[in-house]
């Protein structure tokens, strides 16, 4: 299948590719480029960037901090970045608080934490591994329990993913 960008297409991925060239730190895409770990350091360093450009959510609304792209420009996006070894953005953040948050969370949620998910102001951590269900979430046994204005949470943990960089945990 030969598959042909649109004019339009082949801009977008040109600008993509011009603003990785210059803003992408060199040494950030050589750790990546072999293989090295990228820091906290560095990859808020990243993020701070492409949020400055309004790039660090692709996947999000418009209107919460996202880009408005079409699948066929994040794709495009996507590519440039590996092609260029730009690192990947936290996961936690953007790809299930940030969206669980525009979903489900209130207005005064989403005011005081997509901005500092967007420019790595604030860090996360995964909080639902537990004894005998890993992470398979059917399977834990923690629970919340409302007092007051209050949630207490009673489980067991086994690990906690990226515990090491978070300010914050989501259960």
């Amino acid at each position: 299948m030969r598959i042909a960008l649109t004019s339009d297409q082949a801009a977008f991925r040109d600008e993509v590719r011009g603003f990785l060239a210059e803003s992408l730190p060199a040494e950030i895409s050589e750790r990546v480029k072999n293989g090295r770990s990228v820091g906290k350091e560095m990859l808020g360093a990243w993020t701070r960037i492409l949020n400055e450009k309004g790039w660090a959510a692709p996947n999000w609304p418009r209107e919460n901090g996202g880009t408005g792209w079409s699948l066929v420009e994040r794709h495009l996006y996507d590519v440039e970045c590996r092609a260029a070894h730009a690192p990947v953005l936290s996961g936690f953040g953007f790809n299930m608080v940030g969206p669980a948050i525009i979903r489900y969370g209130s207005e005064a949620q989403k005011a005081e934490f997509l901005p500092k998910i967007l420019n790595a102001d604030l860090w996360w951590c995964q909080g639902y591994s537990e004894p005998e269900a890993g992470s398979d979430l059917a399977s834990v046994r923690t629970r919340a329990a409302r007092e007051g204005d209050e949630y207490v949470v009673n489980g067991q943990k086994i690990w906690t993913s990226a515990a090491e960089h978070a300010d914050w945990i989501f259960a």
